[in-house]
């Protein structure tokens, strides 16, 4: 009798996997197509009289912020580094309660929270109504939804009852779109087809029914187990490092960091020259790009060299595709999965997240931040 490797027992999968995580991932390229479908249908208004001293008008910003936290603000970081050597106005994320100083009049805020309740995102908010910025909501429901239909901003609301770190395509593609819309974005419709085919192609190899020796998702679950996970990215994949350090977190529920190519040269080699039966304790993840640059090969090959014999595994995961964001998408699929099928081998619910939970009711029932949020908001229209 052939012997079953332990994430090839579907029926084990399914008895760890209570809320169906695995399923749920599994219509990733799905949730792609239906984002962008969703985002097409938003309109920009071209201004908006929010109270007699405020009012939003909307045109081609000269500055974009991304107003969120947590897995929120994941579509924010993957937009910033896949356009960052394409785009000429700037983005950045804000993954707190207050916006930059910079951000005015002229700047493009998203402000996105899954929930629509965040209360770090429902700050940000406030002070962007304050400022005058243009502003475009993404929430499933919540106060978020409910303040802009109350001011009549721009809103793009999202399906509801999944988990944020699943819900990656509705916080990433419809600020593509929308940023169509504002017209500083253009042609960048067949590289969003190119990573959705590259998506459905990869989910037939690394889908729960594939066996491990087939399954580059399953064969890195197991060669990390048992250490804690460091990924090293570079260029457009440092946002990718840092979303699969967050999967690992929330789903496989295990500490876990990530470091980017060409800084950690600068400072984090020098860590690993410790004694050995610490650093054993990690292992490496490094992903790789088949046109990575000469400057990038060389210190990844290096870093190869200097960890060898210091962490407990180096890992090689290559991207899927001819453009950037196929390939930053494909890298993200296959540590999404990787995190959940690491979660099984630790006999781990991947779905529940009982310490964010009890971090937001002690914020609600000792801040109360969304109560002061509204306060302010009544001032504003009544002003």
């Amino acid at each position: 009798m052939a012997l079953t490797l332990p994430l090839d027992d579907l029926e084990k999968i399914k008895s760890v996997d209570k809320d169906s995580m695995c399923k749920i991932q599994v219509e990733m390229p799905e949730f792609c197509e239906e984002a962008v479908k969703i985002a097409e249908k938003l309109k920009i208004p071209d201004s908006i009289k929010i109270s007699k001293s405020i009012s939003i008008t909307y045109k081609k910003p000269r500055k974009i912020v991304i107003a969120g936290v947590g897995g929120s603000a994941v579509g924010g970081d993957l937009l910033r580094t896949w356009l960052n050597y394409d785009l000429e106005t700037p983005i950045i994320v804000s993954r707190n309660y207050h916006l930059p100083a910079y951000a005015d009049h002229e700047t493009l805020v998203f402000v996105v929270s899954y929930s629509g309740n965040t209360e770090e995102t429902l700050s940000s908010f406030i002070e962007a109504v304050q400022r005058g910025c243009m502003i475009v909501g993404i929430s499933s429901d919540g106060q978020l939804q409910t303040f802009c239909q109350k001011l009549k901003i721009p809103f793009i609301k999202l399906p509801a009852e999944i988990a944020p770190r699943t819900a990656i395509p509705y916080l990433f593609f419809p600020m593509v779109i929308a940023l169509e819309k504002f017209r500083i974005l253009k042609n960048k419709r067949s590289e969003i087809n190119e990573a959705i085919c590259i998506l459905k192609r990869l989910r037939e190899e690394i889908r729960p029914e594939i066996p491990t020796p087939k399954n580059i998702a399953k064969q890195v679950a197991f060669q990390l187990k048992g250490t804690i996970p460091v990924i090293y990215g570079f260029g457009p994949f440092e946002s990718v490092a840092m979303r699969m350090k967050t999967q690992f977190n929330e789903n496989s529920k295990i500490p876990a960091k990530y470091e980017v190519f060409p800084e950690l040269s600068h400072n984090e080699l020098v860590g690993w020259e410790g004694h050995v039966e610490f650093t054993n304790q990690f292992s490496i993840l490094l992903i790789r790009d088949p046109d990575e640059s000469q400057e990038i090969k060389v210190r990844i090959d290096a870093t190869k060299k200097l960890l060898k014999g210091k962490v407990g595994e180096i890992l090689e995961l290559y991207v899927m595709g001819k453009m950037t964001l196929a390939k930053m998408l494909s890298a993200m699929y296959i540590g999404d999965f990787a995190s959940l099928y690491l979660a099984i081998l630790y006999n781990v619910d991947p779905t529940p997240v009982a310490s964010i939970m009890e971090m937001k009711e002690t914020l609600r029932r000792e801040t109360n931040t969304t109560a002061k949020v509204e306060e302010q908001l009544r001032k504003l229209i009544e002003g």
